[in-house]
């Protein structure tokens, strides 16, 4: 693509991620963190437990259990931003960029919480017996605006194609290619097949799989970022106190860091944390809308979990790696700062040496299938919405077919692409989310006086 034409589409996806969106998301978190009284710090324990230790709900209206719906979800949610995008904000924002991304799990945990409570209020039953609900559905169900429900269905069915499958699909051949030497079409074909075989089997497919994939990527993620910071175990104390220092304090030029005014660490934090937990943008509350529930609110509280294992567990790890080994402030062969893919990877050599990239890698290409899996789930129930049941085949048809493309494919100019439908699609989500905030509030009411807390 020609660079002019790349240019513009930077420029679009700056104004998209600019002030206005960001402010909106992190406002709407604030809005309903004062709503609901802090309602994701209160009930935190509770919601873990709902999630990984009550027993399902097997008599409950739904496709899949609790456990399948938040694991699901998270297979889209936990990917490359969670490390390629960490590093990214480090890079551009220095330390204090952390802070800013913890803040935006902090209260997208509430607002996920209040996305996916909804989602299950206004889902109904589509034609083949699976359920249905998501953004557009109490779009057009609760707030009564069939043109912006139109609108949001449009936005995830391009956006699966972008964010869910090209730029994870390259990312997949790109590691295998760097790290193992492996041709992108072979890699094409496999993960091609593999990704056919489990979307061919609708959402208690994909369930299955993300139930036993997505646990396995996280645990293996923690136990290796876990190793890095038992080594530097003694930096982390320094680390804290530099994440909260510039915070609010311009990072100046050190090593190969080329220093970061306070905007842009800001900016560059939030945008990051938003861009990965994804709370406020419409994407998870379709697969909470499968779940096997009695109640809209317990769905709700599970969802909300999601959002703290991506964040504050997940990313804050990734965080604390790249920190305590110093690797931020290095410099690469071309003399300018580590960023990406590569600062992460420099990062882990600090403990473990030349398997440092075999164990970036590994992590990334799981992280990258479970999100390529969860989108297809996404982007199918938003062509649902808007054609009906028979879309289904030929929607699973092409987006197979496009896993191939994005492996064998130079995606300069695609993430950005990708931003900028991804960002689109918390618009009309957010409008619905302050608009039905009253609704919110009454089923958190019911739900919390019926059981006493």
């Amino acid at each position: 693509m020609s660079m002019p034409c790349a240019s513009v589409l930077n420029t679009l996806a700056g104004l998209v991620w600019g002030w206005p969106l960001m402010v909106l998301l992190i406002g709407t978190g604030v809005w309903f963190t004062v709503l609901l009284r802090g309602l994701q710090f209160r009930l935190l324990p509770h919601a873990l437990w709902l999630a990984f230790v009550k027993r399902r709900e097997a008599d409950g209206k739904g496709d899949i259990s609790h456990f399948q719906a938040l694991m699901t979800a998270m297979s889209a949610t936990v990917g490359t931003g969670n490390i390629v995008g960490v590093a990214t904000a480090i890079a551009l924002g220095g330390p204090g960029a952390v802070f800013w991304l913890w803040l935006t799990g902090l209260v997208g945990m509430v607002t996920k919480y209040a996305e996916s409570l909804l989602a299950v209020k206004f889902r109904v039953v589509a034609a083949n017996g699976t359920m249905a609900g998501g953004p557009m559905y109490y779009i057009e169900r609760g707030l009564h605006q069939k043109w912006l429900a139109v609108l949001f269905a449009c936005l995830t069915v391009i956006a699966s194609f972008g964010i869910g499958n090209l730029t994870q699909a390259n990312a997949v051949a790109t590691g295998l290619q760097a790290t193992y030497g492996l041709n992108p079409r072979d890699t094409g074909a496999v993960l091609t097949l593999l990704s056919g075989l489990v979307l061919l089997f609708g959402i208690k497919g994909i369930a299955r799989v993300t139930a036993v994939v997505v646990p396995f990527m996280i645990v293996f993620y923690l136990i290796i970022t876990g190793g890095v910071l038992i080594a530097n175990a003694d930096a982390i104390p320094a680390v804290l106190r530099l994440i909260l220092h510039h915070a609010f304090t311009p990072t100046a030029a050190t090593g190969g860091f080329a220093g970061a005014a306070l905007s842009q660490t800001i900016r560059t934090g939030l945008a990051r944390g938003l861009f990965s937990n994804e709370s406020g943008l419409g994407s998870a509350p379709i697969a909470a809308a499968a779940a096997r529930t009695h109640h809209p609110v317990t769905q709700a509280l599970v969802s909300m979990t999601q959002t703290f294992i991506d964040t504050l567990l997940v990313c804050s790890m990734t965080a604390l790696v790249i920190l305590t080994s110093g690797a931020w402030t290095q410099s690469g062969p071309d003399g300018n700062g580590l960023t990406g893919a590569l600062l992460s990877t420099t990062a882990f050599s600090s403990v473990y040496g030349p398997w440092a990239g075999q164990v970036a890698t590994v992590s990334l290409v799981l992280f990258a299938w479970s999100t390529l899996i969860g989108w297809g789930y996404y982007g199918e129930k938003a062509l649902e919405y808007l054609i009906g049941v028979r879309a289904i085949p030929i929607y699973r048809t092409v987006y197979v077919s496009v896993v191939y493309v994005g492996c064998v494919t130079q995606l300069e100019t695609c993430w950005t692409i990708a931003d900028i439908f991804n960002g689109l699609m918390a618009l009309p989500n957010l409008v619905a989310l302050l608009c039905l905030s009253p609704l919110v509030l009454a089923e958190t009411r019911a739900y919390l006086l019926q059981r006493g807390k």
